[in-house]
């Protein structure tokens, strides 16, 4: 699983974009929160187009997308990060995945695969 940095450094074919590929596109072990589609979709939309953000939606709907519930929220209230961030780790702890991300405030936690930005 990874955060919405992860996909956008991906979808950017950035520098660092071979450090996520694996995991991208490893689609049978791939958990995708909705919560994620949402950031990347809007942010590739606004920045790359309508086209990229199309194919990034498809790439990621290959994985299991997972919805926000009741129940979902409820564990993300108790973990102590920001909003988006919390329902992303929430996720990951619920489904057992690695949660893969460059954000700091994952960095340390049970779970996380950190790569720190340089």
């Amino acid at each position: 699983m990874l955060d919405s940095s992860c996909w956008l450094e991906f979808f950017a074919d950035s520098p660092r974009a071979d450090l996520f590929a694996a995991a991208i596109e490893n689609v049978d072990q791939l958990v995708v929160p909705v919560l994620t589609i949402y950031e990347v979709v809007k942010k590739l939309a606004r920045e790359a187009g309508d086209e990229v953000a199309s194919a990034a939606l498809s790439l990621m709907q290959r994985g299991q997308v997972v919805p926000i519930d009741l129940s979902l929220a409820l564990d993300a209230a108790v973990n102590g990060l920001p909003i988006a961030d919390s329902l992303v780790y929430a996720t990951a702890r619920r489904n057992g995945a690695e949660l893969w991300s460059q954000d700091a405030d994952f960095e340390g936690l049970a779970g996380v695969r950190y790569f720190a930005k340089a």
